[in-house]
């Protein structure tokens, strides 16, 4: 072989094998998720508050303190909404505090003032917390906030969440056991059927709030708080360091730090917590660029503590480790695809692809047990996995570009992504006034990737070479869905 066949060759099957190995972690979370999915009525049943039936009487002197978080930025198609959602828990009034963290800068600031007096009259414990300067983003607000907070427990809510009346009672009594520390429900979707684009984030994170948080949380693994619709015991956040503006997945980070301190994490599969998808795709780059890169720093910073902790077991090294580096997928994704083509050109041969095809048979089932729990039928399987592929795909360079900045130590601000308020076929965005009418420039990146891909094909044509057709017409139609919903979104007129 030349030297330039293996300077192709060794970076591309590097990428090939950690896509397996990382398929391999996932397919033993199925198999935690299996067993556990067999015994899980007898499973996670909570004994009441304080060892005591969480129906006493009378109520007050059964249920502790609540704080009720919710870190808001420039939110005036949703803050109604969600403060609505949350004087309506069903939950002692007097044992209710609801602090409204906001660091807008526009009408957000007068919506929320309003309300806010509104449920005040009634006899609610409500505040309206500002800050000087948006110091630590979300981190610096929630640790702002904590600082006066009353409650012995703190509930967190992004401003695109509406939870549902029973939460805290469903929540609260796994507090009973002095070792857990947070309690994390399952995120459910308002706008599911809104899109294609909802159709398939939903289709993603319904595997994670599945498989993955099941999975790990069944073995004893570390699992994460996904930064809302979750419940933190007060002092497992001043015991763990508290909040830190460091990453840009502060709630990644927080829950590395606290469950090394030994404190247990309980997630609920059962308690779902319904919020807004984005419906752009520049919303939906905002979110995975935020959700990525973050992950990237939050592996750089607790995954060295991770292995060399005395206390944790192989198998929860190797799963957090995994946990830990799953946005790095994408970097090894985009290095296959782009590879892919000159060894086609070098005649380098296709025997790597046993390792390509096994992966994607795992992730397969891993993504069909969540799609099966969810109630999809195989048929729908066949079609959205496919699909799925296709648009994750497209999306690798943007998140692989993140990721890379992650693990380079470049810092970038925390960038909301934007609500909509859009719940159905037929509600309008377009109006929106967070809408950036801009093309980012690593979209015109992604068009020259099609042209690349569609070289590819043509490569593998004139050479007679099929194997990497399938590969090459899926990335495509992938990095051209996303190349051209970036456009069509950014150029949206109302």
């Amino acid at each position: 072989m030349t030297f330039l066949q293996y300077l192709v060759l060794i970076p591309f099957l590097l990428a090939i094998l950690f896509i397996f190995a990382y398929s391999l972690s996932q397919v033993g979370l199925v198999f935690a998720y299996w067993k556990e999915e067999a015994t899980e009525p007898q499973n996670h049943k909570p004994t009441g508050w304080a060892g005591d039936s969480v129906r006493g009487t009378p109520e007050s002197k059964t249920w502790p303190v609540v704080t009720v978080q919710l870190p808001v930025y420039n939110e005036r198609y949703v803050i109604e909404r969600l403060m609505a959602a949350v004087v309506a828990f069903d939950y002692p009034q007097e044992l209710l505090e609801i602090q409204i963290l906001d660091d807008s800068t526009d009408d957000t600031v007068e919506i929320i003032a309003r309300k806010i007096a509104e449920y005040a009259a009634r006899g609610f414990d409500i505040k309206h917390i500002r800050r000087s300067d948006r110091t630590g983003f979300k981190a610096g607000a929630l640790a702002y906030g904590l600082t006066t907070a009353r409650g012995e427990f703190i509930a967190i809510f992004d401003a695109d969440f509406v939870p549902k009346p029973e939460y805290l009672k469903k929540s609260i009594p796994y507090f009973s056991d002095a070792e857990v520390g947070v309690v994390q429900s399952r995120w459910g979707h308002l706008n599911e059927d809104y899109s294609l684009i909802t159709r398939m984030q939903a289709f993603g994170l319904d595997a994670h709030f599945t498989v993955e948080q099941v999975g790990r949380n069944a073995g004893g693994h570390f699992i994460n708080f996904n930064g809302t619709a979750g419940v933190w015991r007060k002092s497992t956040i001043i015991d763990a360091g508290g909040w830190s503006a460091d990453t840009l997945t502060e709630d990644l980070d927080l829950s590395y730090r606290a469950q090394q301190r030994g404190w247990r994490f309980v997630y609920l599969e059962g308690l779902v917590s319904p919020a807004e998808l984005p419906v752009t795709v520049p919303a939906v780059k905002s979110q995975q660029y935020r959700w990525t890169k973050g992950a990237a720093e939050c592996a750089r910073k607790n995954l060295g503590n991770v292995w060399r902790s005395p206390d944790l077991s192989f198998a929860t090294k190797w799963y957090a480790s995994f946990h830990l580096l799953n946005s790095s997928i994408f970097i090894a994704t985009l290095a296959t695809a782009l590879l892919s083509v000159p060894m086609l050109g070098l005649k380098l041969g296709w025997g790597w692809l046993t390792f390509f095809q096994l992966s994607l048979i795992i992730m397969g089932v891993f993504y069909w047990t969540a799609f099966r729990r969810r109630g999809g039928t195989f048929w729908e399987f066949v079609v959205m996995f496919p699909t799925f592929l296709a648009i994750m795909l497209g999306l690798s360079l943007h998140n692989a570009v993140a990721v890379l900045e992650g693990y380079l130590g470049r810092k970038t601000p925390f960038v909301r992504t934007p609500k909509f308020n859009v719940n159905q076929r037929g509600d309008r965005w377009q109006a929106n006034a967070y809408l950036v009418h801009k093309i980012p420039p690593l979209t015109w990146v992604e068009w020259g990737l099609v042209l690349y891909f569609l070289g590819g094909i043509v490569l593998g044509l004139v050479t007679h070479n099929y194997s990497a057709l399938a590969f090459h017409t899926v990335l495509v139609l992938g990095f051209g869905f996303i190349a051209y919903w970036s456009v069509r979104h950014s150029l949206a007129k109302p």
